[in-house]
Order: C-alpha cells, then sequence, then structure tokens
C-alpha cells in the first residue's frame, strides 16, 4: 500500500508540476481509510485482509481521481481567470465538480448497498437472498467501499479545498516575500 502511494505521488508530482497538490491528494487517500475502518466497526464486521485490502486499493483509486478532477478544475480555472481570488476560484470549482463526484459516489453505494447489509441479488431467478456464503465472503468488501467512499465524498469537497486554500494562501505570502525581498 505504502508502495502504491509513493508510485501515484510520482505520478502525481509529474502531472501537477507540484509537490503540495500531490500530497493534498494523498492525504485524503489516507483519510478515506478512516471510512473504511470507521464502518467495518459500526456493522461490526471483522476486517478482511483479501477483501478490505481490495476495498482500500479500489476506494484509493475512485479518491485519487475525485481529487485530480478537483484540482485538475482548479488549476485550469486559475489560468483562466488570474483575477479571481483563491476563494472564488475554490468556490467555482467545487460548485462545478459536485455532481460528478456525488454521482460517482452515488451510484457505486447504491451498486453494493445490497452487499453492504448481507443480501444477493439473483437477477435470472429473480430472488432475493440473506446471508449466502457469498454474501458473508464479499460484505466487507460492500461495507468497506460504501463506508470509505461516503467518507471520502466529504473530503473531496471539504477538506481538499480546505487543504488547497491553506497551500494557495501560503504560497502566495511566500511569493510575496520573495518579491518584497528583491526589491
Amino acid at each position: 500500500f505504502v508502495g502504491a502511494l509513493f508510485l501515484m505521488f510520482i505520478i502525481l508530482v509529474t502531472q501537477f508540476n507540484s509537490i503540495s497538490q500531490p500530497f493534498i491528494i494523498l492525504v485524503s487517500v489516507l483519510f478515506s481509510t478512516a471510512g473504511v475502518f470507521l464502518g467495518l466497526t459500526i456493522a461490526q464486521v471483522s476486517p478482511s485482509t483479501i477483501m478490505t485490502g481490495t476495498a482500500l486499493v479500489g476506494l484509493a483509486g475512485i479518491v485519487v481521481n475525485n481529487n485530480i478532477v478537483l484540482i485538475d478544475t482548479y488549476n485550469r480555472l486559475k489560468v483562466q481567470k488570474p483575477e479571481s481570488s483563491i476563494q472564488d476560484l475554490i468556490t467555482e470549482t467545487c460548485l462545478s465538480r459536485l455532481r460528478p463526484v456525488l454521482l460517482t459516489t452515488i451510484t457505486t453505494i447504491f451498486g453494493l448497498i445490497f452487499l453492504a447489509f448481507g443480501y444477493s441479488v439473483d437477477l435470472v431467478n429473480q430472488v432475493i437472498y440473506e446471508g449466502t456464503s457469498t454474501v458473508k465472503w464479499y460484505q466487507a468488501f460492500g461495507i468497506s467501499i460504501c463506508w470509505g467512499l461516503g467518507f471520502s465524498t466529504i473530503l473531496t469537497l471539504l477538506v481538499t479545498p480546505a487543504f488547497l486554500t491553506v497551500v494557495e494562501n501560503v504560497s502566495e505570502k511566500i511569493n510575496s516575500r520573495r518579491l518584497s525581498n528583491s526589491i
């Protein structure tokens, strides 16, 4: 997991030409794991190494994608509207990316909600089973994805913009100090 995060970090640094923005993305990936373990604790389901691990890898991909889209939109708006304030750009970014992030979350959670609650749907025979061996095997996966994705959506829409605001304000102050020292 740490190796995968490091490789993601290297790829993101080359994409964004920045160290701070990939750091924000990977911090949100680490924070999203709290949602996974919170969900497993509330549901009183033991974490499975294989199923929870697979869910963490899948969740990391979704979280990284949502945050890349958010930060890339911010960077694009920053170039298009250089006169706008950081807060205005971040607000516009969040408003424009709200629907795609929520749609990703809602469709994934609705797709796995039966599994997370312990039901198996047989579409061919049109039967719903409760507590089958398959469900017991995959239930930790469903709970992990549902809770982790729900938690990471909050992080993506609230914490990532807050971190981005802090990073941009700090870099703006550093640049203004450099400019005043050079004069």
